[in-house]
């Protein structure tokens, strides 16, 4: 269930500028495991994998990065699992 909200979150930051491009789009989804990719034209990224573990718990690592209005790209390094989602801001 974590990865469908970190899924819509990160759908919604892609749609959010619907003039963009898509420069970019790989996914496979399997009932075990899934991973995707993809890149706007308007420099949004973002690549996820996940896999089931223990019959319910979903073990889904990523990141995503955008273009800030100032310029500076935001990249966004994650992790979520049975604790929690565990997001990390880098240095892009």
């Amino acid at each position: 269930m974590k990865f469908m909200i970190v899924l819509a979150c990160l759908l919604a930051v892609a749609f959010a500028n619907e003039e963009a491009d898509v420069l970019k789009s790989d996914s496979e989804v399997n009932v075990l495991d899934f991973n995707y990719a993809y890149e706007l034209s308007n420099h949004i990224r973002a690549v996820q994998s996940g896999a089931l573990k223990e019959h319910d718990n979903w073990v889904v690592s990523g990141e995503y990065e955008y273009l800030a209005p100032n310029g500076k790209t935001i990249k966004v390094v994650y992790h979520a699992d049975e604790t929690g989602y565990h997001p990390k801001v880098v240095e892009a």
